[in-house]
């Protein structure tokens, strides 16, 4: 890797690790802790790629990057923020940034990105449309490597034509991503249509649909529901072609191939909303989000002129460690009735599991003595989750739950005893390596220059 790259990061550590990671493969570093430095650098020539953070003492990076674009066309930026929300991604990309990632970042990730950006020939950008402020309200948050790569997917192709198919569980905001699409695409201007099966009833149907919609947005929602005919006039909106032809997409909770194998789904209508597809992974795959989402509603309230609240540590443990099998819909929900019924500034896991209906939370077991077999402790743990709820069962998903909780410790530790090697790990497990990189992208587990135990 070669070239001078400048850094820009109100946080010492990291101005230290990235000078010194880049120093390292090979190319000259100019580190700053203030905005105004790196556009005075920017100004006079300097560099041939910007690594900045959004949230700066004396401005913010995203506002900066029309300005850059301006000075240095061509010139890569990678914007690296704490705020992990999509309307960050969104920002980043209609201001033309060259990549964009999530504080705490993956070095080994981040340097991959900083070569290709420097050995990529950049074409002129285009100037950046304005963007609206709304989206900080939409509940699309995560900094899961799973959503991550959905916001870099639905920033790349919001401008486009493609149709696009959401899926994901119910509550998980299949809705909220189709409607985000729209505000933040080129059709934003034009309306935006929700459908259901009835809406394409009669001959006329999809063209009334489409006249609706005036070359915006129309969203099939649920598509699986939708009747033969409903189905077979689907395909005949989404072939209308013309200057007002509006973006077609499509939100399903069931498995669309399944359906199209079985032949209760058309295949045509099927391979013509594939153009993308986006999956919105359940709350309980993304365990880490979980927090943040309960902060954020608990934000957004105080903002909206509601009761400041926070959570109490055992609180936001409480609230992460249920299955939500609502997802996100009954998160926030949940938030809500906490803030109505809350007369304390703090939060307490009393009341969290009050608000949840009483359904106890599993807690780490303490105790038990050296030598005790696995599965006798894992019995035993399992013994008293089960006690917990009263005579009740658990919410469903139990299997899902432990077999996660196993699996976490069992794949890190393995990490840490072959020092992340990932060939020796999974061969340590007896499993394909693939399989191991899955599981660690599912389980959110970092990689790093581990710790040998061995």
């Amino acid at each position: 890797m070669d070239g001078t790259v400048l850094v820009a990061d109100d946080d010492r550590t990291i101005r230290t690790v990235l000078t010194q990671a880049l120093t390292r493969a090979g190319c000259k570093v100019h580190a700053t802790s203030s905005l105004m430095t790196l556009m005075r650098w920017v100004e006079e020539g300097k560099g041939d790629l910007v690594i900045s953070d959004v949230i700066m003492p004396d401005g913010n990076g995203l506002d900066a990057l029309p300005r850059i674009a301006r000075m240095r066309p061509g010139l890569p930026v990678i914007v690296i923020s704490a705020q992990n929300t999509i309307m960050t991604a969104i920002q980043a990309a209609e201001a033309e940034a060259f990549d964009y990632l999530p504080k705490p970042f993956d070095l080994p990730d981040l340097m991959k990105r900083s070569a290709r950006a420097l050995q990529e020939k950049r074409h002129l950008p285009k100037a950046p449309q304005p963007v609206r402020e709304t989206g900080e309200d939409l509940p699309l948050v995560g900094r899961t490597p799973a959503m991550q790569a959905l916001y870099r997917l639905v920033a790349r192709v919001m401008n486009t034509d493609l149709s696009v198919l959401i899926t994901g569980e119910s509550g998980t905001g299949k809705s909220l991503l189709a409607r985000a699409i729209h505000d933040f695409s080129d059709r934003r201007a034009q309306p935006f249509v929700v459908a259901r099966g009835a809406d394409l009833a009669g001959p006329d149907g999809p063209a009334a649909l489409a006249s609706r919609a005036r070359g915006g947005s129309v969203v099939l929602d649920e598509v699986a529901d939708f009747d033969d005919e409903a189905q077979a006039r689907a395909v005949r909106l989404l072939d209308a072609g013309g200057d007002t032809a509006p973006r077609i997409m499509a939100t399903s909770q069931v498995d669309l191939t399944a359906r199209m194998q079985a032949g209760a789904f058309r295949q045509d209508l099927f391979y013509r909303l594939g153009g993308v597809t986006l999956h919105l992974p359940a709350l309980r795959e993304r365990v880490e989000d979980i927090p943040l989402l309960a902060e954020h509603f608990l934000t957004r309230a105080a903002r909206d002129g509601g009761p400041q609240r926070r959570l109490s540590d055992a609180a936001r443990e409480a609230i992460r460690a249920q299955p939500w099998p609502g997802n996100v819909r009954q998160l926030e929900n949940c938030i809500r009735r906490l803030l109505a019924t809350s007369s304390e500034s703090e939060i307490g896991r009393a009341e969290v599991e009050q608000a949840l209906g009483a359904a106890p939370v599993l807690e780490p077991l303490k105790g038990g003595g050296e030598g005790e077999k696995l599965s006798a402790s894992v019995a035993r743990h399992l013994k008293r989750y089960f006690d917990l709820h009263g005579g009740q069962l658990p919410p469903a998903g139990v299997y899902q739950r432990v077999l996660k909780e196993v699996e976490l410790p069992l794949i890190e530790i393995a990490l840490d005893a072959t020092a992340g090697n990932q060939a020796k790990c999974a061969d340590l497990l007896g499993i394909n390596r693939n399989t191991l990189r899955k599981k660690i992208t599912d389980l959110d587990i970092r990689v790093t220059r581990r710790r040998k135990l061995m």
